[in-house]
């Protein structure tokens, strides 16, 4: 399970780079779309390090990590959405996309906390 969220993970911050770029270039607006990149990428990020845990506790941290950082993302997707930044129908698919990362995460939290206990 952990390399499909990697490998999910990893595509999502791929379309968070380029949605960066897109409105950087086309609205010319850089504040709140460097946080929705900084969130959207450090959840695979995050991933990344978890994959590379050297015990449950530090594995379950990371993945706890890249959970927080999804929820942020689906914040600044909707707060773009709702200031017309980006299209509605965009926002809604990346908060799909970004909801389901948080629900495998949460998935592997509550595996990770029962096993450590």
């Amino acid at each position: 399970m952990e390399n499909n969220l990697y490998q999910k993970s990893y595509a999502f911050a791929v379309e968070m780079v380029r949605l960066y770029k897109q409105i950087s270039a086309e609205k010319k607006e850089y504040i709140l779309s460097k946080q929705l990149l900084r969130s959207g990428t450090s959840i695979g990020a995050n991933v990344a390090e978890a994959n590379g845990g050297i015990s449950m506790a530090d594995f379950s941290a990371k993945i706890s990590v890249a959970y927080k950082e999804s929820l942020e993302t689906k914040y600044w997707l909707n707060l773009l959405k709702d200031t017309e930044y980006i299209e509605r129908s965009l926002a809604e698919n990346l908060i799909m996309k970004a909801d389901e990362l948080s629900k495998i995460m949460f998935s592997i939290l509550k595996k990770t906390r029962i096993d450590i206990k």
